[in-house]
């Protein structure tokens, strides 16, 4: 079994846990009206990244299955608002707490220091119960994994993301999976990261830039086109950028520094 595997069998098992939680947070009062809202209502993460000069979508990420704690002790009420003033275009906040060390309440907390910029529940997300859970905590958009899903349940989750107020960045790997591509999610992510043994490599975006624009060519919408891991270099990004991206997000390379906000705001001041 491959880390990807592990992770979406223990996402199974967690579940039922996930689903008894949401239903007690919105079990009908007698009058039958919710106690909260099961629709999200936050700005737009396509629309940030088509105006932004930089694109950069910052993630909040304390830990990862490949190289264990990167910051342990990163603050959700002080590291996305850092993000925030030095320049982010928009915000990725891992919501996995087994094997990422997040949680829900990462969301809350940022929204509550006064992030007001998109925010993407970074998640392994399988069934429509983390949708309900990401439009409560307060994010914009919602992470899709072709590797998780089949074409088919990838359909349905984002046509209950759309119901919601969700948009959704649909993430894939390898050139099979460009076939998802066809289902026009919110914007296309390319993942450089092999989840299954999370080797990373930035040509990856390279490689299937080209190819992903030629499925897109009779989209409904221009396509917004995100690469995701391994990206380090503000050269980088100029360079997948002139490849027909329009987002890149990055997280170790801030998060591993002492000062995220700030190691951000330098790296925007070399694109």
């Amino acid at each position: 079994m491959d880390i990807l595997q592990e992770i979406i069998a223990h996402k199974r098992e967690e579940l039922p846990e996930i689903r008894a939680r949401l239903k007690e947070k919105v079990s009908p009062s007698v009058g039958g009206s919710e106690r909260i809202s099961l629709s999200a209502d936050g700005p737009s993460l396509r629309e940030a990244l088509l105006k932004s000069p930089t694109g950069i979508i910052a993630e909040f990420k304390r830990r990862s299955p490949s190289k264990g704690w990167i910051k342990e002790d990163g603050r959700a009420d002080i590291i996305p608002l850092s993000y925030q003033l030095n320049g982010a275009a928009a915000l990725s906040i891992l919501t996995d707490e087994h094997y990422f060390g997040g949680s829900d309440d990462f969301i809350k907390r940022a929204r509550q220091s006064g992030v007001t910029l998109p925010i993407l529940y970074k998640n392994f997300v399988i069934d429509e119960a983390q949708l309900h859970a990401a439009a409560i905590c307060g994010a914009s958009a919602v992470l899709l994994i072709a590797a998780c899903l089949s074409k088919q349940e990838c359909q349905e989750l984002i046509n209950k993301a759309h119901s919601i107020g969700l948009e959704v960045l649909l993430e894939m790997h390898s050139e099979k999976e460009l076939e998802y591509a066809e289902l026009e999610p919110d914007l296309y992510g390319i993942n450089n990261r092999n989840l299954g043994s999370f080797i990373t490599d930035v040509e990856n975006s390279f490689r299937l830039a080209e190819r992903l624009s030629s499925i897109c060519e009779k989209s409904a919408t221009p396509p917004v086109f995100v690469s995701e891991s391994g990206i380090s270099d503000p050269a980088t990004v100029k360079a997948l950028r002139s490849a027909g991206f329009r987002g890149f997000l990055i997280g170790e390379t801030f998060m591993k520094t002492s000062d995220p906000g700030e190691s951000l705001k330098d790296f925007i001041s070399k694109i």
